[in-house]
């Protein structure tokens, strides 16, 4: 039957990919913060290589590289700044706005439908003061811990500044090294139009997400500045960085936006945060995806849904983020070692 082997035929091809996936995701587990820098070199690579490109033709090479380098990183610790000054400037107003937005969402949840009493609101505060008190030794514990993790976000960091000025001084150079020193002479002609289209395919992917995390960004802070929700500029930064996660993280960007605008500004204003997740997750879902990264990736909304989760399963936060570039790439590996070169 011919439905049968072409199903068989795309079955073993989505079981190859998965078990491919599966087994570079355990590789990397073991070495997850190597593999973490690598990957975020490899971003700030596929962003700046075009501007770095552009300024080679009119300054040497490691010149061009340091001045993409350092623009960015001013750009970004610009933003951070003005995000740290507008929470500063509004943090006195924005502690009487939270104080009579946490009264009035007491008084809400004492109407109904959900009727809770004073009693129970007071009791539930009395219980997580003496959560908190009886597991002081172990929350300072965690603590701790988390500033060992700071040290290899910061080593992570570093590491990956440092390959990202290798790979855009001599990322060909480098491609072509592995290629000779590892590949036989007769796969690699194969193998290099294999690598070159894994190369466009995440490049491809990495500035897609960034024009669709940044088109919803500038949706989101447009509408948080229209219906005056406190902390804008930051919770615009957030859904900036959280349209990295496909499919999941842009709503829990703006469930966080509506909490903020529930607690500082009302409930009517959250409602208007909601209609806003809806408008915005419609035209993510039907408009920009399909019609930003379908010339990068051509993966399906489901496999790229399964993707996630399954990465987020395997890796957490990171294994979210990472998953879709990664299939996308070993889709587009298996392509061009299956296609006929002209």
């Amino acid at each position: 039957m011919p439905w049968l082997r072409i199903a068989a035929a795309y079955a073993w091809r989505l079981i190859l990919v998965g078990a491919v996936v599966y087994g570079v995701f355990i590789v990397l587990g073991s070495f997850q913060l190597i593999a973490v820098a690598l990957f975020l070199a490899l971003v700030v690579t596929s962003v700046l290589r075009p501007p770095t490109d552009l300024l080679a033709r009119f300054l040497p090479r490691p010149l061009s590289v340091a001045v993409a380098l350092v623009g960015s990183l001013v750009l970004l610790l610009g933003l951070l700044a003005l995000v740290a000054t507008s929470v500063a400037g509004e943090s006195a107003r924005l502690a009487g706005e939270f104080r009579g937005g946490v009264h009035r969402i007491e008084e809400w949840l004492q109407r109904p439908p959900f009727r809770l009493g004073p009693g129970a609101l007071s009791a539930l505060q009395r219980q997580v003061t003496h959560y908190v008190s009886e597991h002081r030794a172990s929350l300072l514990t965690s603590a701790v811990n988390e500033l060992g993790r700071v040290v290899e976000l910061v080593t992570g960091a570093a590491l990956a500044l440092f390959a990202s000025v290798f790979f855009l001084h001599s990322g060909e150079r480098l491609w072509g090294w592995a290629r000779e020193q590892l590949l036989p002479s007769s796969a690699r002609p194969v193998w290099d139009r294999a690598g070159r289209a894994a190369w466009r395919t995440f490049a491809g992917y990495t500035r897609g997400i960034i024009i669709v995390a940044a088109t919803n960004a500038v949706l989101v802070g447009v509408g948080l500045l229209v219906l005056r929700v406190p902390l804008a500029l930051p919770l615009t930064l957030l859904e900036f960085f959280a349209a990295f996660v496909p499919l999941v993280g842009s709503p829990v960007a703006l469930g966080v936006a509506t909490i903020v605008a529930l607690a500082g500004r009302g409930p009517l204003t959250a409602v208007g945060v909601l209609v806003l997740i809806v408008v915005i997750g419609q035209l993510e879902g039907h408009v920009l995806h399909p019609l930003v990264m379908s010339w990068a990736v051509q993966l399906h909304p489901l496999v790229v849904a399964v993707s996630v989760i399954a990465g987020s399963i395997v890796a957490g936060v990171i294994g979210a983020v990472v998953a879709v570039p990664l299939v996308s790439v070993v889709w587009a590996v298996l392509s061009a070692l299956r296609a006929v070169p002209p």
